[in-house]
């Protein structure tokens, strides 16, 4: 599996919050505390877009190729033109914008925030807020696959179904006995999973047949240092689109950890590596902020960056590395698990 780090011309300058592919190619979508947006092509190592905010963007999502939108530290929602670089706000949430998803199947844009608040925003009609839900704790992580919108909400995970969102149609509050850092939906069967401030991930996953439905918990990183056990907390979430079961994980550690939720084994971790030669993209090793795969399952991207989630953080200049699964490597992840059809 060959890894490389990304250059920029104009380093990003603080925290990254969120990296993600596009629908349909390896344009990387990045957003960050440095109050700007980023399109990299990673194909051919080039900035597409840089585009300047009034405040920390927290989210980031693809509407398609050519717009995305981001959730601001102002609250703020705002549509990006990729292409002219042209932006504009749509909405405002009355406390920090945390979350932001786009659902194809009914064309909204759904957001959430510290102000305990889910909204769904029409960008075709005439009143762009069109929904509005009143939750009982902030929103710090929110995942979407098809009509299923997957809310962690404290130690609970709620789902709702976008088509009726005035109710969860399932409330998992017994997920875990501590905060929940992430959630991550799976995308090709109904379910999710999450992770903890402690280092563990609860999965629940339900196949169409119905038959291999299951659900666990493990602790990630058991990792024994001076005698003592510590944990970490797993700040991301990412499944392969590609092979059925396979899954990564990235902690406050800098470590990123494939795993297969059909054995329940360990596959590997991810080294992060960069050139030899010294440059800004010598291997700085910092916590894992955030993953994405592309839409092919290929590449894996990694955000290596200071997360303002804990007060002993050390700000180590956030960096972005980028891993091509080889044809080795899929058919030796393949044999333990069974690849999508």
């Amino acid at each position: 599996m060959k890894g490389s780090c990304l250059e920029f011309k104009n380093p990003i300058r603080d925290a990254i919050s969120r990296i993600r592919f596009a629908p349909q190619s390896n344009n990387l979508l990045i957003s960050s505390w440095d109050s700007s947006l980023r399109l990299h092509a990673v194909d051919c190592s080039q900035l597409r877009l840089e585009a300047s905010s009034e405040a920390a963007l927290l989210d980031c999502c693809f509407q398609e190729e050519t717009v995305a939108f981001s959730a601001g530290s102002d609250g703020s929602i705002t549509r990006y033109d990729l292409q002219s670089g042209i932006s504009n706000k749509i909405g405002n949430h009355d406390d920090i914008a945390t979350c932001v998803e786009y659902s194809t199947e009914t064309r909204r844009v759904i957001t959430a925030g510290f102000d305990k608040k889910i909204i769904a925003w029409d960008m075709f009609g005439a009143k762009p807020q069109v929904f509005l839900k009143n939750l009982d704790a902030e929103v710090e992580s929110m995942s979407l696959s098809g009509f299923e919108l997957i809310v962690a909400v404290g130690s609970s995970v709620d789902i709702y179904d976008l088509r009726n969102l005035d109710q969860s149609v399932q409330t998992n509050e017994s997920c875990m006995d501590v905060t929940i850092r992430c959630v991550s939906s799976i995308p090709y069967s109904k379910g999710y999973a999450v992770g903890s401030i402690d280092g563990r991930v609860n999965l629940e996953i339900s196949y169409p047949s119905g038959s291999n439905n299951m659900g666990y918990m493990f602790r990630c990183y058991p990792r024994s240092r001076d005698g003592r056990n510590h944990v970490v907390p797993v700040n991301d979430i990412a499944f392969n689109p590609l092979i059925s079961g396979v899954f990564v994980t990235g902690d406050n550690a800098g470590y990123v950890t494939a795993w297969d939720a059909k054995s329940r084994r360990r596959l590997f971790d991810v080294i992060l590596s960069a050139p030899s030669i010294v440059t800004s993209c010598s291997v700085n090793l910092n916590n894992i902020a955030s993953l994405t795969y592309n839409h092919g399952g290929q590449i894996l991207a990694v955000a290596s960056s200071h997360t303002y989630q804990e007060a002993t953080e050390i700000e180590k200049p956030p960096q972005i590395f980028v891993h091509k699964l080889d044809e080795s490597y899929l058919r030796s992840v393949s044999d333990g698990s069974s690849s999508r059809k």
